[in-house]
């Protein structure tokens, strides 16, 4: 049964040079015109695309001046942390009363035992990472 029936099917097949391919409108599809919603398709997408690129330029705008700012307030605390200090020493060096009796009122303690202690590499120190893009 199965080679006559394949002989039969066989015997109706049409040949490739037989088939045609539709594209008339009367199916509602046609390559020739424009859909309607086509040009509105399209500038919503050009429009989203732009968007998105303004969107892009802030982010790594505002990024890259983050990183300046916080560079200029980190060197600006380092000059300020320096100027305070420097000030301390002056008031002290002006002032020319602070004795142990006066020393308790500033918060100055007598120091009765000393013991130095070394830590090997940065263990205690903070330090803040440079070019963190």
């Amino acid at each position: 049964m199965g080679r006559k029936a394949y002989i039969k099917i066989s015997k109706y097949r049409p040949s490739l040079f037989q088939g045609k391919l539709d594209f008339s409108t009367s199916k509602g599809v046609s390559l020739t015109h424009e859909h309607p919603l086509e040009r509105l398709l399209q500038h919503a997408l050009l429009g989203a695309l732009v968007f998105l690129a303004c969107l892009y330029l802030y982010f790594v705008t505002a990024t890259v001046l983050n990183v300046i700012a916080r560079e200029d307030a980190i060197s600006r605390v380092a000059r300020i942390e320096g100027s305070i200090g420097a000030l301390e020493q002056r008031h002290f060096a002006l002032s020319q009363s602070v004795d142990a009796s006066s020393a308790h009122t500033v918060g100055l303690t007598e120091v009765s035992r000393t013991s130095y202690v070394y830590r090997p590499g940065n263990v205690g120190a903070a330090t803040i990472a440079r070019n963190e893009i």
